[in-house]
């Protein structure tokens, strides 16, 4: 196992622990202030530790090497991981929802508020330090598992300083029916971060193209472009946990011999490798030029062009991910 995923093991680790802690603390507040909002926080506290677990199995298993039954890795199971934290969370959002709306026509008595002020606000604190922990591990380390834990315990940071504001109003006010509305909204705040997080996991599953690292690897194609590189066409990509794997074709003039072809071929994965370390994979398919080609054609030396080179045509996403040379 390498250092990164020693690394995110260990921030899942801390999660796990902490947010463990921060359920036991979120429970005793709602035991002794009888408050819908606060027990919004806690039914989402026991969210983090469950899939926590998950999330810290997933990633075990993501660092797992290449073998014959997954040649592309286990990076896979991160999408499911975050899928089923995303689940869990709609599910929890819609059970706060239907109890809340209860007790909104049933309204319970809301007790010892300052106390329990005191401790959603530390639990959201702590939530918050954590959180931000998380992304930054995660955004490091290209890992959608921390950055969906980190971005999940953010918004429960920003749903208990919401709590604690309707706390001290309900306080100063003693409209109890603000509890169960204040559980409401957060309900439906939980939910849409639930839906956010399942869309990611989905998209990822479906392989949905990840524009910001294509336009990253297309940057550092650009600012090292070799006149025998015509154009890239046919890019696509796919994510396995914090790696990519990227294929391309890639035109090169039709009359090289197959070590002058394979040379150039070596030559664009070794700049992605030395650019990306080997979050990034990249297979190449040559293609020979055509006719049109000569137009876009920057190599000065060609004995066999057909036409006069006309311009340059930089690589944008728009272009380089059509199945077809590029033409003017």
């Amino acid at each position: 196992m390498n250092e990164s995923f020693k690394l995110q093991l260990k921030a899942m680790r801390a999660v796990i622990i902490i947010g463990a802690l921060i359920m036991l603390i979120k429970f005793f507040a709602f035991f002794i202030t009888h408050s819908n909002a606060i027990l919004t926080d806690a039914l989402e506290s026991i969210i983090n530790v469950f899939a926590g677990c998950f999330a810290y199995y997933s990633l075990s298993l993501s660092s797992k090497p290449k073998d014959l039954n997954h040649p592309y890795g286990h990076g896979k199971i991160e999408f499911i991981s975050a899928g089923f934290e995303g689940g869990l969370i709609l599910m929890a959002g819609l059970m706060i929802v239907v109890k809340s709306i209860f007790n909104l026509m049933h309204p319970i008595e809301v007790t010892q508020l300052g106390i329990g002020v005191i401790l959603s606000g530390a639990a959201g604190l702590i939530n918050f330090i954590l959180g931000k922990y998380l992304l930054k591990v995660g955004h490091q380390h290209k890992s959608i598992t921390l950055v969906a834990d980190g971005k999940h315990l953010i918004s429960d940071t920003y749903s208990s300083i919401g709590l604690v504001i309707g706390l001290v109003i309900i306080s100063f006010t003693n409209i109890l029916w603000l509890d169960s509305v204040l559980a409401i909204i957060f309900g439906f705040v939980i939910i849409t971060t639930g839906y956010k997080l399942f869309r990611k996991s989905l998209a990822g599953l479906m392989d949905e193209a990840d524009t910001t690292i294509l336009s990253d690897v297309l940057k550092v194609l650009n600012e090292n472009r070799n006149e025998l590189w015509i154009d890239i066409h046919n890019l696509r990509i796919q994510q396995y946990g914090s790696s990519f794997h990227i294929d391309c074709h890639l035109t090169l003039p039709w009359y090289n011999d197959l070590q002058t072809s394979h040379d150039e071929l070596k030559r664009v994965e070794n700049l992605i490798i030395k650019n990306f370390d080997d979050k990034v994979e990249l297979f190449i398919h040559p293609d020979p030029c055509l006719p049109f080609s000569c137009n876009i054609c920057q190599l000065q030396q060609c004995k066999v062009r057909q036409h006069s080179f006309d311009k340059k045509v930089e690589w944008t996403l728009e272009n380089v991910m059509k199945n077809e040379k590029h033409q003017i």
